[in-house]
């Protein structure tokens, strides 16, 4: 369905105009938190990375997102974002965090799982900063590390993909919809780590 729309007019470009407003207040509100300030802060910030990636998890063992998306497994994060944690002596966060089902609806599989590529390209430009506290692909910043075929190019496989599953416009408005509740839900997951 997807095949012969306009890259200007993809899915994911949709997605990215029509969650700006969301993503852009996520984007301050962390900001705003000083992750960058020292390890203390940074340790927040991957608690805030934790609850998203632990309420996510499910999904990424979805057959049939597996089966839509490239290398999803692969794409999984919660295990670098622990690590990460234990490098810098923090617990993980409680299991106070609600997970999303296994089994999800996929138009808004789609947009929780929009939300977390995003951030692990956005996530390449955090792992720079974070060489000012020590922190790299070995200790402390696994999880914002580049994939070894490039940022650019793993966000490029997967938006492709994601352009590709037919969709009908009730359901392009679910992917929306979703997206939007994980920008909300992060946020929510900033509060209250940064409180």
């Amino acid at each position: 369905m997807n095949a012969h729309i306009a890259p200007e007019d993809s899915r994911s470009v949709r997605l990215k105009a029509a969650t700006r407003d969301s993503h852009g207040a996520l984007d301050k509100r962390i900001m705003a938190g000083d992750i960058f300030a020292d390890r203390r802060n940074f340790a927040r910030f991957l608690r805030v990375q934790y609850r998203f990636h632990r309420s996510i998890d499910a999904l990424y063992g979805n057959p049939a997102l597996d089966a839509l998306l490239p290398d999803l497994g692969e794409r999984r994060r919660l295990t670098q974002v622990a690590r990460d944690l234990q490098d810098l002596e923090q617990t993980l966060p409680g299991a106070d965090i609600p997970a999303l089902p296994l089994h999800l609806a996929l138009p808004a599989a789609l947009g929780w799982l929009y939300v977390a590529e995003g951030s692990n390209l956005g996530g390449t430009v955090l792992y720079k900063m974070a060489a000012r506290l020590g922190l790299d692909r070995d200790f402390g910043a696994r999880h914002l590390a580049a994939h070894p075929d490039g940022a650019a190019r793993h966000w490029r496989a997967f938006t492709a993909a994601l352009d590709a599953v037919p969709l009908s416009a009730e359901q392009e408005q679910q992917v929306i919809d979703a997206a939007d509740a994980a920008f909300r839900s992060v946020h929510g997951h900033v509060e209250v780590e940064f409180a």
